[in-house]
């Protein structure tokens, strides 16, 4: 259903290492980094058919975070749910919300980690737990 999700940043650079370290861990490389013609720059990470991008804001105002927002990424195990949430930590990040753990919903059993990135975009590991 998604082609990309794109946040924006207040530095780039900042957002860099951050998301480098954190996509990377779920197997993302590099990112393509372009620089448009007035002059912001984009970093578009692509992963098993998806894109992540981070953008500088196009109108030159500041970049702010969805209130009520959430981009979910999706874990192969719950210790990569962890792995997750501690490479945001160490990266830069703020953890939030309950700690790492099971949580079970109406939805299903699954295991959660929620961070904020430098800007303050929240963002969701999620590893559902296959029925039995």
């Amino acid at each position: 259903m998604f082609n990309h999700v794109m946040v924006g940043s207040n530095d780039i650079e900042r957002s860099k290492r951050f998301y480098d370290a954190l996509l990377g861990m779920l197997g993302a490389g590099e990112p393509h980094r372009d620089v448009a013609a007035s002059g912001h720059t984009r970093l578009f990470y692509r992963h098993d058919g998806s894109t992540f991008c981070v953008s500088e804001p196009i109108n030159g105002e500041a970049a702010t975070a969805a209130n009520g927002g959430t981009i979910g990424f999706k874990c192969h195990s719950p210790e990569q749910v962890v792995q997750f949430h501690d490479v945001a930590v160490a990266n830069g990040g703020t953890s939030c919300e309950e700690p790492p753990g099971p949580r079970e919903s109406q939805l299903g059993a699954m295991h959660l980690a929620y961070v904020r990135d430098p800007d303050g975009n929240k963002l969701c590991a999620l590893h559902r737990v296959k029925a039995r």
